[in-house]
């Protein structure tokens, strides 16, 4: 009996501190949860956003040399001979080794076909092309007409483009005309809301690199006449956007 007894208060013990626990959970969780939505309603999100108009400061273009030819071998040495007089122009022009990359090198068959649809081998082409990467925006007229001059018959879009180094300069000014955009929205949000700002949670920062404007060349230019082709960069945009969370009250 006195074991019984002895069972039986342990149990209700047991009994206690579950309900013990139990509670002391629902109540840490209730305030956690208070806590929360307390955080969310006494907080508001803005974004803020700037943007300059910018002259491209950079240049890419490609600069190539397609050649046929009765053999691979010839195609291929004819190529070769005029991509290393274009080459030469263009290093005549003051671009350095590091501004010129050879971006596209092949040699195919060329096909003829008969009325039955079958293939003959007619001949060979060979293409060479090399990248050409410049902040001499002056030049560019220089650069083609002599490249074109040299044998190039391949020249690609030209884009322009704010350099990272130029970017970097603006990216100060952008972002406190954005942070300024965001903090006045907020202001303005708040009092109309009847509260005032005391202090940001969060922020976050999304920038946007100068939008690249292309240029389509068109061989014909060249070939009408002596005259320097025109080129024009226009102007790219350099944007910057903040998202901002304040707290109110």
């Amino acid at each position: 009996m006195p074991q019984e007894n002895k069972n039986n208060k342990l149990y209700y013990v047991i009994i206690a501190l579950s309900v013990v626990l139990a509670l002391m959970s629902a109540t840490i969780y209730a305030i956690s949860q208070s806590g929360s939505e307390n955080n969310t309603e006494n907080t508001i999100s803005i974004s803020g956003y700037a943007e300059q108009k910018v002259i491209p400061d950079t240049a890419t273009l490609n600069i190539g040399v397609v050649v046929q030819s009765e053999t691979a071998k010839e195609a291929t040495d004819k190529n070769a001979a005029l991509m290393n007089a274009v080459i030469a122009e263009l290093k005549a022009t003051g671009l350095q080794d590091k501004e010129i990359q050879t971006s596209y090198v092949s040699v195919s068959p060329v096909y003829n076909y008969d009325a039955n649809d079958t293939q003959t081998i007619k001949g060979y082409s060979a293409s060479n092309s090399v990248q050409v990467t410049t902040q001499n925006l002056d030049n560019l007229s220089e650069i083609i007409d002599r490249s074109t001059a040299a044998g190039a018959n391949d020249i690609g879009s030209i884009s322009f483009s704010v350099s990272d180094d130029k970017q970097k300069q603006l990216r100060e000014d952008l972002m406190n005309e954005a942070v300024a955009d965001a903090s006045s929205k907020a202001t303005t949000l708040a009092k109309s809301l009847g509260t005032k700002i005391t202090g940001v949670q969060t922020s976050s920062v999304s920038d946007n690199s100068g939008s690249r404007a292309i240029y389509e060349y068109d061989m014909a230019t060249t070939a009408k006449g002596a005259e320097s082709t025109p080129i024009q960069p226009g102007e790219s945009t350099v944007s910057m956007s903040v998202q901002v969370t304040y707290y109110i009250e």
